[in-house]
C-alpha cells in the first residue's frame, strides 16, 4: 500500500473547522463491518476492505467517517446539538488504484432547526473550498430525497415499488430501468402454472403447498420464515411484477426527474409542478422553501446553486438534502454531503437525532490546487 502524505493544507482545514464550532473527533481505522454493509449502500459495500477478528467478527478498514462519528457519539453519550470535525484516512477499492486517501469534514448532530442546519452545511462547504481554491469558479448541485419520496408516494404505487424507486434515487441508470419495468412489466418466470394459480387465487392452499414442500425437502427444520410469511412474500413479488404505471403517471414522474434549474427558481417550479399534476407535496415542499430562505439569509447567491430533481448521492442513509461541490467544467466531486436523520437511531441512539454533514475529498482538492 503506497504511503500517502497528509495534505499540506490540513492545519488550515482544522482551523476552519474549529472556527465553525466543530470539535475534532478521532475514530479507529478498524471498524465493525455490519453498519456499513447494512446502511451505506451498494456502491460503497462492494468497495469495502473486509477482514475478521480472532472471534470471527466481521471487521473492515474505515471506508468513510459518518458512521464511525455517529457510533462514537452514541458510545460517549454526549448531548446534542454537537458539531464534530474529522480528518484522516479512508480505505476503498477504487479503479485508479488509489485505495487509501484522506477525507475531512463536519457532522452536525442534533440541530432541530433543519433548514438552518442544512444551509450552514452548504455554506460551510462552499466557503472552505473557496478558501482552499481561491479564485476558482465552483458549481454547487443540490437534490432533495424528501421531495422525490413525496412525488413517488403520490403516484399510488404499491409500497414495494415505492421502496424500490426511493432506493434508486440518485442512480440515473437504475431509475431509468425501474421506469422501463413499470411501463412494460414482464410476466413472472420460473413458476409452474399450478403455483401461479395458487398465488393469484387460493392463499390457504398456497400456504399448505409451501408447508408440504418444506417438509418434503427437509428445509422446514432450518427455515427462518414460516410458510405463511413465504406465501406473503411471494404474493408481494407477484404484485410488484404485475404492477404497471399508467402512461400519465409515468410521464409525470419522468417530467419531475427532468427538472434542473437555478435554486432561485426551484421552489416556484416545484409548486407549479405539484399544482399542475394535482400532487400534495405538503411538508416536503414547505421544508424545501425554508431551506432556500435560510440559504438566502446567509447571503449565498442562490443563482449559483443548481437544483436537480434526480440528483442523489450513492449512500443509502441520506434522507433529505443532498449536495455536491465541483469546479466548473470538472466532474470531480470536491465536497459531498447531505442529511441523514434516521442513521443514529438505526445505529442504536435512544432518541431521534437530526443530522447533516459533508465530506471533503482531500486528494482531489490537492490535485486541483496543483493545477
Amino acid at each position: 500500500m503506497p504511503l500517502i502524505n497528509m495534505p499540506e493544507f490540513s492545519g488550515r482545514l482544522l482551523d476552519e473547522f474549529s472556527g465553525r464550532g466543530a470539535v475534532r473527533i478521532d475514530t479507529p481505522v478498524i471498524q465493525p463491518a455490519a453498519p456499513f454493509l447494512d446502511m451505506a449502500g451498494e456502491d460503497l459495500r462492494r468497495r469495502i476492505f473486509l477482514t475478521e477478528s480472532e472471534r470471527g467478527e466481521s471487521l473492515c478498514l474505515r471506508p468513510e467517517f459518518t458512521i464511525p462519528v455517529c457510533l462514537r457519539h452514541i458510545e460517549s453519550a454526549t448531548g446534542t446539538p454537537r458539531r464534530y470535525a474529522y480528518l484522516g484516512e479512508v480505505f476503498r477499492q477504487r479503479r485508479d488504484g488509489e485505495n487509501e486517501f484522506y477525507q475531512a469534514g463536519i457532522e452536525d448532530l442534533g440541530e432541530r432547526n433543519v433548514a438552518n442546519a442544512d444551509a450552514r452545511a452548504i455554506n460551510d462547504a462552499v466557503e472552505i473550498i473557496a478558501a482552499l481554491l481561491p479564485g476558482r469558479a465552483l458549481s454547487v448541485t443540490l437534490g432533495d430525497q424528501t421531495v422525490f419520496e413525496a412525488v413517488v408516494r403520490s403516484l399510488g404505487l404499491p409500497l414495494g415499488w415505492q421502496k424500490r424507486l426511493i432506493q434508486g434515487f440518485g442512480n440515473t441508470a437504475l431509475l431509468k430501468q425501474l421506469l422501463l419495468t413499470l411501463a412494460s412489466p414482464q410476466p413472472v418466470s420460473g413458476l409452474s402454472p399450478d403455483l401461479l394459480a395458487l398465488l393469484k387465487q387460493d392463499e390457504a392452499a398456497l400456504i399448505a403447498h409451501i408447508d408440504q414442500t418444506m417438509q418434503e425437502t427437509g428445509y422446514s427444520t432450518n427455515a427462518s420464515r414460516s410458510p405463511r410469511e413465504i406465501a406473503a412474500r411471494m404474493k408481494e413479488k407477484l404484485a410488484l411484477a404485475e404492477t404497471r404505471l399508467d402512461g400519465a403517471a409515468l410521464l409525470l414522474l419522468s417530467e419531475f426527474l427532468s427538472l434542473e434549474l437555478p435554486l432561485t427558481e426551484a421552489a416556484a417550479a416545484l409548486a407549479g409542478f405539484a399544482d399542475a399534476a394535482g400532487l400534495a407535496l405538503g411538508p416536503a415542499l414547505a421544508d424545501f422553501e425554508k431551506r432556500v430562505a435560510a440559504l438566502a439569509e446567509l447571503g449565498i447567491d442562490l443563482s449559483r446553486i443548481t437544483y436537480r430533481a434526480a440528483f442523489g448521492r450513492p449512500l443509502d442513509y441520506y434522507t433529505g438534502l443532498v449536495f455536491e461541490v465541483t469546479q466548473k467544467g470538472d466532474d470531480a466531486v470536491l465536497v459531498g454531503g447531505g442529511r441523514f436523520d434516521r442513521l443514529l437511531t438505526l445505529l442504536g441512539a435512544q432518541e431521534d437525532i437530526p443530522a447533516v454533514g459533508f465530506s471533503l475529498w482531500l486528494d482531489r482538492i490537492e490535485k486541483a490546487r496543483s493545477r
